[in-house]
């Protein structure tokens, strides 16, 4: 499918993933943990270069501090969903969930009861995930799931509409048109999980520290302002 081709190979993510979590059961079983690392979220229309720019601020990072950064995703999630001894690991190296967690999660509507029980764990995981540090989500309601935590910074990338038909077209190797439409399905898909489980808009711009306009900046100008502003927040 041509949309498989907007998101990073699983492979080269999956090692950094465990590191990550590994490094934040060990730091966790510390009677004083010192240090408390930086998760970024990265919310974006769909269309816009959320990925080549979510990869390259890892590589900044990495270079700067010198550590290693996850680069998660459903896609990532849902495979080490499918790998259960991996996901045992997984989920023992980022231990309980707070406390404030399963307040939110006990508001959700009950009108989704089936697809509900699925995003609770969803959401376990990106709290986690996002509680570990070194992370940088993209989509999944992450701002949102995780905006009470101190530790995480939220961007939100934008874009006209000719630019995001453009670069779906270029991305996937389809005709403006069938861009046009993966857009609008893709969109609405994204709008509606997030009003149905969470009762928010993700639009609205009070959940970010920062927007990027994907018009007028590019993957690489985007991960450099997002670095930039992580480090002034250190």
């Amino acid at each position: 499918m041509s949309e498989k081709l907007l998101v990073p190979s699983i492979e080269n993510r999956l090692a950094g993933f465990i590191e990550v979590t590994r490094r934040a059961k060990a730091e966790g079983e510390l009677h004083d943990r010192k240090i408390i690392r930086k998760t970024i979220t990265i919310s974006r229309e769909f269309g816009c270069e959320a990925y080549p720019a979510a990869e390259k601020l890892k590589a900044i990072l990495e270079e700067s501090g010198g550590e290693s950064w996850a680069l998660i995703d459903r896609t990532l999630v849902d495979e080490v969903a499918k790998n259960h001894d991996l996901e045992a690991e997984v989920l023992h190296n980022l231990g309980q969930r707070p406390r404030w967690l399963d307040d939110m999660l006990s508001s959700l509507s009950s009108t989704w009861k089936n697809e509900r029980d699925h995003f609770q764990l969803l959401a376990r995981k990106i709290v986690a995930i996002a509680d570990g540090g070194n992370a940088i989500i993209v989509g999944m309601g992450g701002a949102i799931v995780t905006q009470s935590m101190l530790n995480c910074i939220h961007f939100r990338i934008f874009g006209s509409q000719e630019f995001k038909i453009n670069s779906i077209a270029v991305r996937t190797k389809v005709s403006p048109a069938e861009a046009a439409a993966m857009i609008e399905r893709r969109q609405k898909a994204r709008e509606k999980f997030v009003r149905d489980f969470l009762d928010r808009d993700i639009n609205n711009i009070n959940y970010f520290h920062l927007l990027l306009n994907n018009d007028r900046s590019d993957a690489r100008l985007m991960a450099e302002t997002m670095a930039a502003y992580v480090h002034a927040h250190e």
